[in-house]
């Protein structure tokens, strides 16, 4: 009471005829929001304000010419409020302002400015402030960007604000109205992320790519610098997210995404353009470097993925386009690396190719390629041929092996070794790998039913090897057709079954255990190790069409892959057996079963049926 006796008496002694206890219990406007204010409340206001102003002047503090309800009022507020003086000192604070600011009242009031903004803004706040006083204005919210306000506990907080002025002309106040827009702020961040990042990876998403693409073309065209655009493409992949599930995945384009970030630190400008495509975007590398950056991705993903205690082996393919070599814009540049990575992909996995003007046709007709067999699996356009496995002694078929054909009206007969790298590059081999399942025990059912039984030989691929639900497939498959499980057999690759030795041993076991038979195919040819053989539940080998050919070592090479095989009691068939000679050694070294032109081609089972009736 004393403090607001005195600036009444300092007032008072510039002639302000007011009374000190009307200026103290009059009802501030703002006290009742439920009642309308009238004009003369309005001005009654406005005057106790210049009043205070006229008191402060002369050294008394705004804050404390107050009323109880007048600051009750000011901290009933949602925003906060500060009024500042031209000299950038804070004059009062509302309870909001000590809130987002984290300071008291009294550490506040009669303080710089200054002290809330970020250090960065401290140097040019001065010239703002006396620009401002200079030509003072309304300013609503939302006008600016994000302001930054500096907490007494060292952290920022993004605000909005909004600025006043009353008072006279050369001796007002600037009042703030400061809202802490935190919430907003992160929601405006999670929505940046969201529209140009990958939010599974947290690389750029494609559009983001596209546009940094294109800035780093216009920088390259001034500046006459080359770019190099790598696109990756993972192998493996839609057999390791259908084997192992979804989450299983996503985990491994997490790892992919780390390991290019660890690769290449920042040299080089990473996206995710989706499911398992990442994209590098290097500036001022030639071909050269583009290489040496290819090579050192490669490695870096060749190294195994864990995931449940299993080691995973995935890779990539790599495809290269550089600018201005290549193209001139990034449409064309996004578009050539894509046919580079295509032709990777058909040279088998890890590699990495540069773009040719040649890829343009081969693209063209891989595509047609994809789309012409998606529809031969939808209506029906593939076949099944088989072809007879015979004994050594006596020419008995014991045995078909089932191989899928393809004629389309289009393209005429379409050769395995033509779609099916097609089918692994377009995610389609697993479809593939369930149509031939599913046909060779339908056409095993209609030899039952004949009266003429064939154990059917079915090929698995990689892909569907790692997929965990493989044994419930074929215990389904057995079961749609009433196949007795012994007459089927399923053939793996040495390689495939060496890619994770003991994922591959537990689902060959899980087969095994159905009662069908497991052959091991192009025995010898792969890189495992023998010893590990002898743990796979293995009943036949099959000898590649390699071990056939004339060399002065290949009798004697057999004869000890033959032993070998017998001494593990294990049956051996030898494939692609053409020549008459080539049936003899078979004969000398003990082989049992053959399989190749000399006794039969490949036929439909119409064929076969006629064949065996003949």
């Amino acid at each position: 009471m004393q403090a607001v006796d005195a600036a009444w008496g300092v007032a008072a002694r510039r002639n302000a005829r007011v009374d000190v206890w009307s200026l103290r219990m009059a009802e501030c406007p703002f006290s009742s929001m439920l009642k309308p204010v009238s004009e003369l409340a309005l001005a009654d206001c406005q005057r106790r304000l210049g009043l205070a102003m006229s008191a402060r002047q002369e050294g008394v503090s705004l804050s404390l010419m107050l009323s109880r309800r007048e600051r009750q009022a000011l901290d009933a507020a949602p925003d906060g409020i500060l009024l500042v003086d031209r000299d950038g000192k804070m004059v009062t604070a509302n309870a909001a302002m000590l809130a987002i600011s984290g300071y008291e009242r009294d550490e506040l009031e009669g303080r710089m400015l200054d002290m809330l903004l970020p250090p960065e803004f401290q140097a040019g706040h001065g010239q703002y402030l006396s620009s401002y006083f200079a030509r003072p204005s309304r300013r609503p919210m939302g006008l600016g960007g994000v302001l930054w306000l500096q907490r007494k506990q060292g952290n920022a907080v993004p605000v909005d604000i909004a600025l006043g002025y009353f008072g006279d002309d050369d001796k007002g106040l600037a009042i703030a109205f400061v809202r802490d827009v935190t919430e907003l702020h992160q929601m405006q961040q999670r929505l940046k992320f969201q529209a140009t990042k990958d939010t599974l990876t947290g690389l750029n998403n494609r559009w983001q790519f596209g546009q940094e693409l294109q800035e780093q073309l216009k920088l390259a065209q001034a500046g006459g610098e080359a770019l190099a655009l790598l696109q990756l493409d993972l192998d493996n992949f839609k057999a390791i997210n259908d084997g192992y599930g979804h989450a299983a995945g996503d985990q491994l384009l997490r790892e992919v995404a780390r390991r290019l970030k660890s690769q290449l630190r920042s040299e080089g400008t990473l996206a995710r353009l989706g499911g398992d495509e990442f994209m590098v975007l290097l500036v001022g590398e030639n071909a050269t470097r583009a290489r040496f950056w290819s090579e050192q991705i490669l490695a870096a993903l060749s190294i195994p993925f864990k995931h449940d205690g299993l080691a995973l082996d995935f890779g990539a393919s790599v495809g290269i386009a550089l600018y201005p070599d290549n193209a001139q814009t990034g449409d064309d540049l996004m578009r050539f690396a894509d046919m580079a990575m295509y032709s990777a992909k058909a040279q088998g996995r890890g590699h990495a190719v540069f773009f040719e003007p040649g890829m343009g046709k081969e693209m063209a007709e891989r595509v047609q390629l994809a789309e012409r067999l998606r529809m031969a699996l939808s209506y029906g356009g593939l076949q099944l041929h088989y072809q007879p496995q015979v004994k050594v002694e006596g020419a008995t078929v014991v045995a078909v092996e089932a191989l899928l054909r393809w004629h389309d009206p289009l393209l005429g007969n379409v050769s395995p070794a033509r779609f099916i790298p097609v089918a692994e590059a377009s995610g389609q081999i697993v479809a593939l790998g369930n149509y031939v399942l599913d046909a060779a025990c339908k056409q095993i059912a209609l030899w039952l039913k004949a009266g003429t039984p064939l154990r059917v030989a079915v090929n698995l691929s990689a892909y569907q090897l790692r997929q965990v639900n493989l044994v419930e497939q074929v215990r389904s498959c057995l079961q749609r057709y009433q196949v007795p499980p012994q007459w089927l057999e399923l053939e793996v690759t040495e390689s495939q079954a060496m890619i994770n030795p003991d994922q591959g041993c537990e689902v060959l076991q899980g087969l095994a255990r159905l009662g069908v038979t497991i052959a091991l195919d192009d025995f010898g040819t792969g890189h495992s190790s023998l010893a590990y053989l002898q743990y796979l539940p293995l009943q036949r080998v099959k000898l590649g069409r390699e071990f056939l050919f004339p060399s002065p070592s290949r009798d004697r090479l057999m004869g000890g892959i033959v032993h070998m095989a017998h001494a593990l009691d294990l049956e051996v068939v030898a494939e692609g057996v053409e020549e008459a000679d080539q049936l003899q050694l078979l004969r000398d070294i003990g082989c049992e079963f053959f399989q190749g032109w000399l006794h039969s081609r490949a036929m439909p089972a119409e064929q076969v049926r006629d064949w065996l009736a003949a």
